[in-house]
């Protein structure tokens, strides 16, 4: 038996690496433009033990979207966390300067845009939506927010998306502005 369970540490050692390597190519070409042999070379292992661990692309990308949605949560927790006071406004308002330095780094951000755009695929659309789920509960749960609250936070939090991946930000005409006021973005 002792094989048997080195060969499962093994793979429970390295899924999380894969994933994470996922994450990073699947946000770079998206899900049509990465291949497995992309992820494989990513991870420095082969594409037959990319195909072990996740036997199918798209287990593949739910593993890098779940991997996406886990880095989310924790950031969130971390802006919670720091808030200055426990009221609602101050814990949402942690937690979107948290959310906001972390997609400073486009990958998380670009994973999910990509996530959207394939959420037809049946096992992808799950998990996003499990996903969105997972980050709506838990600031529901850790802010102690109403349900305009937390859907303004998410509104807000999807317009954060369109800013940072179009640039708007750069762009110093009067609708850019319109749309990029009072949202902070860190460098």
């Amino acid at each position: 038996m002792t094989p048997r369970s080195s060969i499962l540490s093994t793979a429970d050692t390295r899924r999380p690496v894969v994933a994470a390597a996922a994450l990073r190519e699947f946000a770079r070409g998206g899900y049509h433009g990465t291949t497995v042999a992309d992820v494989a070379r990513a991870a420095k292992i082969s594409p037959a033990y990319v195909f072990k661990l996740y036997p199918r692309k798209e287990a593949l990308f739910v593993a890098a979207l779940e991997a996406c949605f886990d880095q989310i949560v924790a950031a969130l927790a971390e802006g919670a966390d720091a808030a200055g006071s426990p009221e609602p406004a101050a814990v949402l308002d942690a937690m979107g300067g948290a959310y906001a330095a972390l997609i400073r780094d486009r990958t998380l951000l670009m994973l999910q845009v990509h996530a959207q755009s394939v959420a037809e695929i049946p096992e992808i659309g799950g998990a996003l939506r499990a996903g969105v789920a997972r980050v709506t509960e838990f600031t529901k749960e850790r802010s102690a927010g109403s349900d305009e609250d937390v859907q303004r936070f998410m509104a807000y939090g999807q317009l954060c998306h369109l800013i940072v991946t179009t640039r708007i930000d750069e762009i110093s005409e009067s609708w850019a502005q319109t749309l990029a006021r009072g949202i902070r973005h860190p460098d």
